[in-house]
């Protein structure tokens, strides 16, 4: 038997190992429901073994394949698959402080204009760099940035605005796209509880993370897909995806990809800042970079997941237009959530808001203990938190737009629950009878 059909055949057993060991089980009442949790079949078991086969390891076919599929899913020419979301953002942010960008880049001191309800991961690469983050207080039930207080939080040091559609949820990209037009500053959409969601502009409607200048995505095993561990940075700008590119590879100024060499046809005879002339461009570094590369194996992973895109999508509205008819008679405890105008979410989760006197503790304990799994809105103020006692205590390195009266709400009142593909009507009732329950105690 040749080498052809020794694959064929390991590849069929592992889709039998599928059916065998990795098919849902039935959900029976009692069972604990999570937040979020993998939906996936025998293709993406196959397609892993199938890169392990390989050996490659580092990235290759599956991931010019997987890159190519997910700019095809959200209509933007550029991505590069990265190694997480936190890196897609890391990344994301760092190339906008590129030299190769001149007078609009990014410098030590300059302005961000964010939000502090939600992930650390969106803020961080501003406060590691020395860029200064501006909150800016968000809405309730939308979760998403106030656009009313964007010109307040302006200032001659701004140069970009990098915010989260959160849990799913576009922020108003039209106000906010507008503001950072009117300004000429950098948008970076932080879409990686987004994935699928869109948003209607001008009559045309597009994919969440293409209306900015970079957007970002997460594929944690939570996410909207998953490879694991992995991430992508996106753009329609071809000098961004340069220098995203070089981010991501260690800073190198050279393209080629990983096992290619002098693909420019002019490895050892350029001259690069003051190196001997000559000297090989695959060891001539224009940034400050990292690896942030992904591996084959998990590319081969999101082959397989980005075809189940539409189908996830579908079944997160369904999800959520089911919770909010299962909870409509809950409006005189609970805040429910509102999608914003002209947005067509594909929901990450159900965030609620507890209204005055319907102490949030009490409900989460009691979801918790009846196997409901729960979250809060990630850091609900990150402000408050313990990474930020220096900052604050020093009042310098961050600075906030009036109050944040909204996102120290959403600390003290808001959870959320799961609305991952996974879900049936079984579990969705279940949860909103339990919900119930604890409001009635």
């Amino acid at each position: 038997m040749g080498q052809q059909e020794d694959r064929k055949q390991i590849l069929e057993l592992v889709a039998e190992y599928y059916e065998k060991y990795h098919v849902a089980k039935t959900y029976q009442e009692g069972d604990r429901i999570p937040y979020a949790a993998r939906v996936f079949d025998a293709e993406e078991m196959t397609n892993l073994v199938d890169s392990a086969l390989e050996f490659w390891l580092t990235s290759g076919r599956y991931t010019k394949e997987f890159e190519k599929a997910l700019g095809d899913y959200l209509g933007v020419p550029f991505v590069s698959f990265v190694n997480s979301g936190s890196s897609a953002n890391l990344c994301a942010f760092m190339a906008l402080t590129s030299p190769l960008l001149k007078e609009r880049a990014i410098r030590r001191g300059d302005e961000v204009i964010t939000v502090a309800a939600g992930f650390p991961t969106t803020v961080s690469p501003m406060l590691q760099y020395g860029a200064v983050p501006v909150f800016v207080d968000v809405t309730i039930p939308e979760y998403n940035i106030d656009v009313a207080k964007l010109e307040e939080a302006l200032s001659n040091k701004t140069k970009a605005v990098m915010i989260a559609h959160t849990l799913g949820n576009t922020f108003d990209l039209a106000a906010v796209k507008a503001f950072c037009e009117k300004h000429n500053l950098w948008l970076i959409e932080d879409n990686c509880d987004a994935l699928g969601s869109e948003y209607t502009l001008d009559g045309v409607t597009y994919k969440s993370g293409t209306l900015g200048d970079i957007g970002t995505s997460s594929f944690y095993p939570p996410h909207h897909m998953t490879t694991g561990e992995g991430g992508a940075v996106y753009t329609k700008n071809p000098l961004l995806h340069r220098i995203i590119r070089s981010m991501r590879d260690w800073g190198r100024d050279c393209s080629c990809e990983s096992g290619q060499d002098n693909k420019c046809g002019h490895r050892f005879d350029g001259q690069y800042g003051l190196l001997p002339k000559g000297y090989d461009h695959k060891y001539v570094y224009s940034h400050f970079g990292y690896n942030l590369k992904a591996t084959d194996l998990q590319a081969a992973i999101g082959c397989a997941q980005v075809k189940k895109l539409d189908g996830f999508t579908k079944a997160r509205r369904q999800h959520f237009a089911r919770m909010s008819e299962l909870l409509v008679d809950t409006t005189d405890k609970l805040i429910l959530p509102k999608a914003t105008p002209n947005a067509n979410p594909s929901w990450f989760g159900y965030p609620i808001t507890c209204k005055e006197g319907v102490d949030r503790e009490q409900i989460v304990r009691y979801l918790e203990e009846k196997g409901i799994q729960t979250r809060m809105l990630f850091a609900g103020n990150m402000v408050k938190h313990p990474c930020f006692d220096e900052l604050r205590e020093a009042e310098t390195g961050y600075r906030i737009v009036g109050e944040l009266t909204n996102t120290d709400k959403i600390m003290e009142k808001t959870f959320w629950i799961g609305l991952y593909p996974g879900m049936t009507e079984d579990k969705l009732v279940r949860m909103a009878t339990v919900l119930k329950e604890a409001l009635a105690r």
